[in-house]
């Protein structure tokens, strides 16, 4: 355990290089607290931890990690059953946990025999772009960048998003001054009008994930998502970087729409709620 990102990093960084796809979250929160700082995400500096064979040998190989970015879940990646079981200690205080499903099985396994009271908030199926189809017939409209000038829309956006996925964003300005700084927005818009809106990570490691996507619930089912997702989409392919992206499993229609653009599944996470 440690609250230092370079002694992280030194440790952590090879295993979590070893699959930039399925480490794609713990990679870019990362990235995330190297540009804004150990608070970037609230005012409780972030923690880490990591996994190896044998804890009296620093040379023996790292086979698993996590990081604490309070408000937010903690983050597990894929791991031996040992050590997801060893965190029902180390995040006794957390409010919850999202990683592979192989990870929070083991773990609610383990939580639960301690005692304590565990249940999935969601589930979710991440995509790896294959060959992007864009919609035919696309819908009127253009993509363009977002400026500084949208802040105050995308801070409204941003906060409706995170209520519509059933994740409230503890600081959408924050979030949105982020995302602003590296130019990873874009609108959608019809007549100058923004009318949706799609982002992906700073890329890391070759891979860029496509989030957020978000049309305002009065707008939908014009074809504005797909249009944006193939427009984010087709601007990282075009940088030559893996892309991907995470949906709710309850939700057919994202599913549907983002299998129609290209993406092909390859795994499941989820999130687990801590009492």
């Amino acid at each position: 355990m440690t609250s230092d990102i370079d002694e992280f990093e030194g440790a952590a960084r090879e295993f979590l290089l070893s699959d930039p796809v399925r480490n794609t979250v713990l990679l870019t929160v990362l990235e995330s607290l190297r540009a804004s700082g150990p608070t970037a995400y609230g005012d409780t500096p972030a923690s880490f931890g990591w996994y190896r064979d044998s804890d009296s040998d620093p040379a023996s190989e790292v086979r698993g990690a996590f990081l604490r970015t309070p408000p937010m879940p903690a983050l597990v990646s894929e791991a031996p059953e040992r050590a997801v079981r060893a965190l029902v200690d180390v995040l006794a205080e957390v409010p919850g946990l999202s990683g592979p499903d192989s990870s929070t099985r083991a773990f609610v396994q383990a939580w639960r025999a301690a005692g304590r009271h565990a249940t999935v908030a969601s589930n979710r199926r991440l995509f790896r772009l294959a060959e992007l189809t864009p919609p035919e017939p696309a819908p009127r409209g253009r993509a363009r960048l977002v400026t500084d000038a949208d802040r105050e829309l995308l801070i409204e956006w941003f906060s409706a998003f995170g209520t519509d996925v059933g994740e409230p964003t503890a600081d959408p300005a924050r979030a949105v001054d982020r995302r602003l700084a590296n130019g990873e927005l874009l609108f959608w818009e019809v007549d100058g009008v923004p009318v949706a809106m799609a982002g992906t990570t700073t890329p890391v490691a070759g891979v860029a994930r496509v989030a957020p996507v978000y049309t305002p619930a009065l707008l939908r089912g014009r074809g504005y998502a797909g249009a944006i997702t193939a427009a984010v989409s087709r601007r990282s392919l075009g940088a030559g970087y893996q892309v991907v992206l995470y949906t709710d499993m309850a939700n057919p229609t994202s599913n549907a729409l983002y299998q129609r653009l290209g993406y092909r599944p390859i795994g499941q996470w989820s999130e687990l709620k801590l009492a």
